[in-house]
């Protein structure tokens, strides 16, 4: 995400790398945060199209958050040792992955492992976003990047 020539650290908000890094893990933690609530709006056409009932409707919305809540320090922790770039990767590689998966689920089963498996990507991305900006970012830019 950063630029080989920069070190931990230095990269400053102003610069293109600043600017990639800001918007890589922004939309990264964003795709992850507005994917737990964005569900509730959609959830009677799931019902429909899916034929199924009330609990499983809650369960499509749960198994996302519990994953993600259960799973959130893991990530942190993984990224600490495989490298925070390489996690956040990964996890949003495995978020785009489950958001297929997802839509095209035939029942409300495959729905409810799909959205399990997004907050499993959500869990190894959402830590890295926030760690990519407080290690890469010179002190005097962390605040101001976080802020976008």
């Amino acid at each position: 995400m950063a630029s080989a020539s920069s070190a931990p650290g230095e990269i400053r908000v102003a610069s293109p790398a600043g600017r990639w890094v800001v918007l890589t893990t922004v939309l990264g933690s964003g795709m992850a945060m507005l994917d737990s609530t964005v569900i509730n709006v959609a959830l009677p056409r799931i019902g429909e199209d899916l034929g199924t009932d009330m609990a499983a409707l809650q369960w499509t919305a749960n198994a996302y958050m519990l994953t993600l809540a259960g799973l959130i320090l893991l990530g942190g922790a993984l990224g600490d040792r495989y490298g925070r770039r390489r996690v956040f990767l990964v996890g949003v590689v495995w978020f785009a992955a489950a958001s297929l998966l997802c839509g095209i689920a035939p029942n409300a089963g495959v729905l409810i492992a799909a959205r399990a498996l997004q907050g499993v990507g959500g869990a190894l991305l959402t830590p890295g976003s926030l760690a990519l900006i407080q290690a890469g970012f010179h002190p005097d830019d962390r605040a101001r990047a976080v802020g976008r």
